[in-house]
């Protein structure tokens, strides 16, 4: 695909036209979900870039950036697919399989031989990277519960809401995991904890 103009005007009056040309409102649920993973995948590009300046820790951080890469990559097909007409089909479409599902799994599970094991619920914080990997996390469980409301009226792989499911789990352990390689705190919530005298 080669983009020679970045603005069309035809979207001005509210309507967009998915793949295969139908048009929608630009508030409808499928356009609502694939922007939302796009939104996701941004957040992402955050998380690399900041992932860049790191300086301890090499070798997690290129395993990082390799899973990132490949995630965002995933997210395009995601998107595109979520972007497509029910019932159309081109050549070359994009694809999200159980085997990318299974990737996500083996990526939490090489995480999880690393960390010690959670007893309480973790304050979203720590270092820059780790944050931010929080922040995706939220965004991509808000890209799922559209998925999910989307289903409810309209086709959806039911592939691409479990992967986006387990993305989510991903984040998660990603991010603690990155604090671990950084030698980062993690700070549990503390219940009922009482409130700092003014």
């Amino acid at each position: 695909m080669r983009i020679t103009k970045v603005y069309t005007k035809t979207g001005d009056k509210g309507k967009t036209r998915l793949a295969g040309g139908q048009e929608v409102w630009k508030d409808s649920l499928r356009v609502e979900a694939y922007g939302t993973i796009d939104e996701l995948n941004a957040t992402i590009g955050v998380v690399r870039a900041l992932n860049a300046e790191v300086v301890v820790n090499p070798s997690a951080k290129e395993r990082l950036e390799a899973e990132l890469r490949w995630i965002q990559n995933k997210l395009f097909d995601v998107g595109s697919l979520l972007a497509t007409a029910p019932g159309q089909t081109f050549k070359n479409m994009p694809q999200v399989t159980e085997r990318d599902v299974e990737r996500l799994e083996q990526v939490i599970d090489r995480c999880q031989e690393e960390l010690a094991p959670l007893k309480e619920f973790i304050l979203p914080g720590g270092g820059k990277v780790s944050a931010f990997l929080h922040q995706a996390r939220t965004v991509c469980r808000r890209a799922e519960r559209v998925c999910v409301a989307l289903s409810k009226t309209e086709p959806v792989d039911p592939t691409i809401i479990t992967f986006i499911n387990r993305l989510s789990d991903t984040l998660f352990v990603l991010a603690r995991w990155v604090s671990t390689m950084h030698g980062e705190p993690e700070f549990l919530w503390e219940r009922h904890a009482s409130g700092q005298e003014r």
